[in-house]
């Protein structure tokens, strides 16, 4: 989804698109039918070429290439043959690899950045043409964050393109930090840990506790001062409207949750039918 806007903006600008490369069609659910990449179909819907293998690259006859969460290494011949930019989602080299916008809210960072950067060989390696720093706020989610940073990224792209990319980019500078994969266990919630910790992890998404002895996933929550820190961790209690959830230091106001086999509901909608007054998540 976040490769959508860049493209759009290129098509929009004049750049001619000559081919745009996306995965095959996926297969959505045992049953679902294969659909397109949202790349793929917003390439259809906008009249361009599509093929879902680099080597048609090499003779597409393109003078540069944009790279935008492609989620995969480019092959040090591709890149021989047509010179690329990448728009990455982190304050270089900060954050290199897979996850950038997630790590950055699970360590609690201030601020991230996008950078106009020149592909190499190596993982978000090359040097930056361009790069603005982005707060991150209290309450950005990965999604809100992900959005703001992909508006910032298109636009530093065209303005980028405008200006030209004669000029020898700068090298990153700094200590390089790896953003793996957020794994299922990195959405673990642990009750044990402040709420502000246990907050970040909510906010990158689909968080998962246990109720009841079956998988319950925390979409929205909000720090608030512990009222009775004697409780044990994960203790759910009642708030003005909002169920609450005891951290060891601080909890969290439930605002949107999601019960095992249920749709995603308003956490008090959840608490009127559950009637779980003292019981524990997580256990």
């Amino acid at each position: 989804e976040e490769a959508v806007p860049p493209l759009r903006a290129l098509h929009a600008a004049g750049y001619n698109v000559v081919l745009v490369v996306t995965r095959a069609d996926a297969r959505r659910g045992r049953r679902g039918k294969e659909s397109p990449s949202p790349v793929k179909a917003a390439s259809l819907e906008l009249g361009l070429p599509v093929a879902h293998d680099l080597a048609a690259i090499s003779d597409s006859g393109a003078k540069m290439g944009i790279v935008v969460a492609y989620g995969r290494i480019i092959p040090a011949e591709v890149l021989a043959a047509v010179p690329m930019l990448n728009i990455h989602f982190s304050q270089l080299p900060r954050w290199r690899g897979a996850a950038p916008v997630e790590r950055a809210i699970l360590a609690g960072d201030a601020q991230t950045g996008v950078g106009i950067m020149q592909m190499d060989a190596g993982l978000d390696t090359g040097p930056l043409h361009a790069e603005q720093i982005v707060a991150i706020e209290p309450d950005d989610t990965a999604e809100t964050l992900r959005a703001r940073l992909v508006s910032v990224g298109t636009n530093l792209l065209i303005e980028t393109l405008a200006a030209g990319v004669d000029a020898a980019p700068r090298p990153q500078e700094g200590t390089s930090v790896y953003a793996s994969k957020i794994s299922t266990e990195d959405r673990g919630i642990d009750w044990s840990q402040p709420a502000e910790l246990v907050h970040r992890v909510i906010r990158v998404g689909r968080a998962h506790t246990t109720f009841r002895g079956e998988r319950f996933i925390v979409w929205s929550a909000t720090p608030i001062e512990c009222e009775d820190p004697t409780h044990e961790p994960g203790t759910l209690g009642s708030g003005d409207r909002y169920p609450i959830a005891q951290c060891e230091s601080g909890a969290l106001e439930l605002l949107e949750v999601q019960p095992a086999g249920k749709p995603r509901m308003d956490a008090a909608a959840w608490w009127n039918g559950a009637q779980a007054n003292g019981e524990v998540l997580g256990q």
